[in-house]
C-alpha cells in the first residue's frame, strides 16, 4: 500500500524535476521516498538517513508499498552519501533552516551552475532561508505556502544560477508566497510573529524601519 503524504510532503514532490534521479536527504520513515519510486517517473530514487533506525523504517515502507527493488537506500550525512551530477533533485525536508544550509555548504558541487534542484521545508526560519539562498546565488523556481497539522510550512524549491540578490526583510518574510490561494494565511501568520520580534530591534535601526511598515499597513487594511 502506498503512503499518504501531508500537505508539506505532496507539494515537494511536485516540484522534482521529472526523469531525473531524485534524492530524499532525511527520508526519516521513507514515505516521500516511497510515493517517488513508485511513481515510475525517475530513473533512480536515493532515500538516505543519518540514522540506521529511521532508515530500517524507510525499507518497510518500501516494502509495503511494493517498490523496494525501485529505490536505494543509504547510511550517511546529509549530502555526503551523494556524488557530483548523481541527481537532478535533492528534497530536504522537515529540518531547520540553518542546518539546511550547513547541508549544502559540505557539498560544493550544488553551486554549479545546471546543478540539482534543491526542495526544502524548512521547519524554523523561512526568512533566514530565504535570504541565504539569495545571497548564495540561488534563484527561486517555487516558494508555495503550505498548511499541515494546523501549522504553516514553506515549500521552497530553489536552483543555483550564481546571481546573487540582496533582498528586503519584506521579501525574506514572504518571499514568492503571495502568488498562492494560501498566500494570505502564510502572510498573516508571518505577520502575528513580528511584534514579539520587533521588541528585540533598536529603535531607528533599518530593519525596525522595515518591520514598522509592516505591521502599519496590516493595520490600515
Amino acid at each position: 500500500m502506498l503512503p499518504t503524504l501531508d500537505a508539506r510532503l505532496a507539494a515537494a514532490a511536485e516540484l522534482v524535476r521529472p526523469g531525473e534521479p531524485v534524492a530524499d536527504i532525511g527520508c526519516d520513515h521513507g514515505k516521500l521516498t516511497a510515493v517517488l519510486a513508485a511513481s515510475g517517473r525517475y530513473p533512480k530514487v536515493i532515500g538516505a538517513d543519518l540514522r540506521p533506525g529511521p532508515l530500517a523504517k524507510a525499507e518497510q515502507t518500501l516494502e509495503h508499498a511494493g517498490c523496494k527493488d525501485r529505490a536505494e537506500l543509504r547510511l550517511g550525512d546529509g549530502l555526503s552519501v551523494l556524488t557530483e551530477n548523481e541527481v537532478g533533485s535533492i528534497v530536504l525536508a522537515g529540518v531547520s533552516a540553518q542546518t539546511t544550509w550547513e547541508i549544502l555548504e559540505k557539498a560544493p558541487w550544488v553551486f554549479t551552475a545546471r546543478g540539482p534542484r534543491i526542495i526544502m521545508i524548512p521547519a524554523t526560519r523561512h526568512d533566514a532561508l530565504r535570504r541565504w539562498l539569495w545571497e548564495h546565488g540561488f534563484r527561486f523556481v517555487a516558494d508555495r505556502p503550505v498548511q499541515a497539522a494546523g501549522r504553516w510550512y514553506a515549500v521552497m524549491a530553489a536552483e543555483y544560477t550564481g546571481e546573487t540578490h540582496e533582498p528586503t526583510f519584506a521579501e525574506c518574510l514572504f518571499g514568492g508566497t503571495g502568488v498562492w490561494p494560501e498566500g494570505k494565511g502564510y502572510a498573516d501568520w508571518q505577520k502575528a510573529k513580528l511584534p514579539r520580534m520587533r521588541l528585540g530591534v533598536p529603535d531607528g535601526s533599518a530593519l525596525a524601519a522595515e518591520i514598522d511598515a509592516i505591521l502599519k499597513e496590516g493595520t490600515e487594511r
